[in-house]
């Protein structure tokens, strides 16, 4: 009988992305259960990447825990957000989350969408 292989995890966080999450999480207004990453369709590159705080966490949402942070990602943005490394950024004249995505094929010039593949092999059978 076969075993099962450990499921790859979806998403890390740096130290800078977590240490910053957990600062804007802890002056929300109501109790947040985690982050929500995702992605959706638009901008001139054809996706762009999504967060929001979670309320609370849907049966089908993939939970990452990183670095104390808890991450909850949509089923359907996993195979685009698989090997995926958040980051925070701070320069001179702003500050942002960046995501370090192997699945992203190009960038639009803005820099606020992006064209995301869905990962392939292996690590594709996530589910």
């Amino acid at each position: 009988m076969a075993t099962a292989r450990p499921r790859p995890q979806v998403m890390k966080l740096t130290d800078a992305a977590a240490t910053r999450i957990k600062d804007i999480m802890s002056k929300s207004e109501r109790p947040v259960a985690g982050l929500r990453v995702g992605v959706k369709n638009g901008g001139c590159a054809g996706m762009a990447y999504t967060m929001e705080y979670a309320q609370s966490i849907n049966p089908t949402d993939e939970i990452v825990e990183d670095k104390g942070v808890k991450i909850l990602i949509d089923p359907k943005a996993v195979l685009f957000l698989l090997g995926t490394e958040m980051d925070y950024k701070i320069d001179k004249l702003s500050s942002q989350f960046v995501f370090n995505n192997p699945n992203q094929t190009s960038a639009c010039g803005c820099g606020e969408s992006v064209q995301l593949t869905p990962a392939q092999g292996e690590a594709a059978e996530v589910h």
